[in-house]
């Protein structure tokens, strides 16, 4: 089964019908003054608070898309803004660096984001190398920019810093 935004409005329409029950029952139990009033009132006020979070599920999609090519990254940098960086590993190829760099977009957009005055959202990728011992380099190799309001947003624009591969130890450049 998948969790789609629709299944979880159908469970925020059910569970609302149950906290309908649950308050009436709680009504009746307060009016009589029966015993286990207040545990009913926890039980109802529980129930609303599944209910809120089921629904706010129900506008969002919780499931990832996968590119293929991609490889894993590590989200390093994101104050929920126009901006963000990701950490690949150094062995990455341009050819998976590019894959990656859609990966993260359709990973990381968010119709709540905070635009500081921009339309567009930029994910820089980077890598750490070691020139020498002792000593260590973020080394940028490219990045993506999309719109913050399009989910599938069709002028993705991917850049990646060829001359930057140059850089990278041998060992990724076979």
């Amino acid at each position: 089964m998948s969790l789609t935004p629709a299944l979880f409005g159908q469970l925020a329409q059910v569970m609302g019908v149950f906290v309908l029950v649950c308050a009436l029952i709680t009504g009746l139990a307060v009016a009589f003054k029966w015993s286990w009033r207040y545990r009913m009132v926890g039980a109802t006020l529980f129930s609303v608070v599944l209910v809120v979070g089921l629904f706010s599920l129900s506008f969002e999609p919780i499931t990832r898309s996968s590119i293929e090519g991609s490889v894993p990254f590590k989200l390093v940098y994101d104050r929920f803004g126009p901006q963000a960086t990701i950490a690949v590993a150094p062995t990455i190829t341009p050819q998976e660096l590019e894959s990656t760099l859609k990966q993260a977009s359709s990973n990381l957009f968010s119709s709540g984001r905070n635009s500081q005055g921009s339309d567009q959202m930029k994910i820089y990728a980077r890598t750490i190398i070691h020139p020498r011992e002792g000593v260590s380099k973020p080394l940028y190799l490219g990045f993506v920019k999309r719109s913050l309001s399009l989910r599938n947003d069709p002028n993705i624009e991917v850049q990646v810093f060829t001359d930057k591969f140059a850089e990278l130890p041998q060992a990724s450049n076979s």
